[in-house]
């Protein structure tokens, strides 16, 4: 397994900026597809937005031109700006490797109208 840590949440208001990172273990990572999910309260997890190892991309809808996903392999680092962002992005963003079930600790998001 990969161990994840992630971090950069916090309270903002709309339209403002958040930068998530989530660090992981192992020299493993950067053959990794990594991606960012949401759990908002009351609601299932959702996947937000994934990238491979060589750097493809994908976003789901709600957040597609506003989200940029990227990963630094140097630093085992995987990367989510959150840019215009709306109260309902208000969630816990975890991260996951596709490869492994287990989950790192989440960090809060919080958009105030």
């Amino acid at each position: 397994q990969v161990q994840l840590v992630e971090s950069g949440g916090g309270l903002v208001q709309s339209g403002g900026s958040l930068r998530l990172s989530c660090a992981a273990s192992g020299s493993i990572f950067r053959i990794l597809t990594m991606g960012w999910y949401r759990q908002a309260p009351g609601k299932q997890r959702e996947s937000v937005a994934t990238i491979t190892s060589g750097g493809t991309t994908n976003y789901a809808d709600s957040v597609e031109g506003r989200f940029t996903i990227s990963r630094d392999n140097a630093k085992n680092t995987v990367y989510l700006q959150m840019n215009s962002l709306r109260p309902e992005d208000t969630a816990v963003y975890y991260c996951k490797s596709s490869l492994y079930s287990n989950w790192g600790q989440g960090t809060q998001v919080t958009v105030s109208s």
